[in-house]
């Protein structure tokens, strides 16, 4: 496993990740979460990525078992507040209110006294941002979160809590956002306002949910009980992907991960952390194994060639767009 600094922080993450979103306590079995969360801590994962909203709380749970008894010192604990977690008006956003009360029903569902990184999960537009980020800094100055990140903000929003954050004193220091070889808008605006600010991407979906596994024939149905079938979200995500053009040039690929010594998975895995703004991918799995192999892309490095071939095989289906910055269906992820 490789590490690197979150932002300009002390913190050190391990370069790959482990998130739960979709699988733990909804598309996965418990022994079998908990069996990816072993093989996780096995190939030297030392950070580990939720939200409160994941499987309706579920995921966090999960988690917080699986990690329970690990020594708490040894590995990065990232959660998430903004979308709905119950049926009341005040159930969701980033009001002071629902920050307030969110912290403390992950802070149990996980097991711990406290996370590494509390991060907003999208920009509340009916919230003013000084109510969040001086809510945040309190969560900090209680000890329940050491730093305070966003997920899937855009350069102008981020800019805007940065300040913030310096003004109250408080470290802002990553952002969460899609990120593949397929989906690449946020070198547009995100990455050079973010490589001003001194904030980190963790990037989400490296492998564009599966789709650049090569798993997806171009031509013939999804596999059952892939992501693409999965009714509880991750379809959505996926459906984008699923164009014969998309799949076939996907399938070009092979040869160039081939070359690489790598598998398509962790091709696209290693190609994320070739952007030096990214200090993590995060991966998700339903098997032990899948988390071994994704771990295989810890400190690759990819060739300017290389890269290049890349680019040519994926150019004309590449989405750059940076006013799709924010994923499209507003879901969590």
């Amino acid at each position: 496993m490789e590490f690197r600094h979150l932002g300009r922080s002390g913190l050190v993450i391990s370069e790959i990740a482990y998130g739960n979103w979709i699988t733990h306590g909804s598309q996965v079995e418990e022994d079998a979460a908990l069996a990816c969360v072993r093989a996780a801590l096995d190939a030297g994962i030392t950070t580990y990525d939720t939200a409160d909203v994941y499987a309706g709380t579920r995921a966090e749970t999960v988690l917080g078992k699986a990690l329970d008894g690990v020594r708490r010192e040894s590995y990065e604990l990232f959660t998430k507040v903004y979308w709905p977690t119950g049926p009341g008006k005040n159930d969701r956003g980033l009001s002071r209110k629902h920050i307030l009360e969110s912290i403390d029903g992950s802070l149990r569902r996980l097991r711990t006294d406290h996370v590494d990184l509390y991060q907003a999960h999208r920009y509340d537009h009916e919230t003013p941002l000084e109510e969040t980020m001086l809510a945040f800094a309190d969560v900090v100055r209680s000890g329940k979160a050491l730093y305070i990140g966003v997920s899937e903000w855009r350069a102008e929003e981020i800019r805007a809590a940065a300040a913030l954050a310096k003004e109250l004193r408080v470290p802002l220091i990553s952002n969460q956002p899609q990120y593949n070889m397929l989906w690449r808008v946020i070198e547009a605006e995100v990455v050079p306002t973010s490589e001003e600010l001194g904030i980190s991407q963790i990037v989400w979906s490296p492998i564009a949910q599966g789709v650049l596994t090569g798993k997806y024939q171009p031509g013939q149905p999804p596999p059952a009980g892939s992501r693409a079938t999965d009714e509880n979200g991750g379809a959505n995500f996926v459906q984008r992907f699923l164009t014969d053009d998309v799949l076939t040039r996907v399938q070009q690929l092979t040869p160039i991960a081939e070359d690489a010594g790598l598998t398509l998975a962790q091709l696209a895995v290693a190609w994320t952390l070739q952007n030096p703004n990214v200090a993590a991918a995060i991966i998700g799995a339903s098997r032990p194994e899948q988390v071994v192999e994704n771990v295989g892309a810890a400190g690759r490095k990819l060739d300017a060639e290389l890269l290049k071939r890349i680019d040519e095989v994926l150019d004309p289906v590449i989405e750059r767009d940076p006013a799709k910055t924010t994923s499209p269906d507003r879901r969590p992820e």
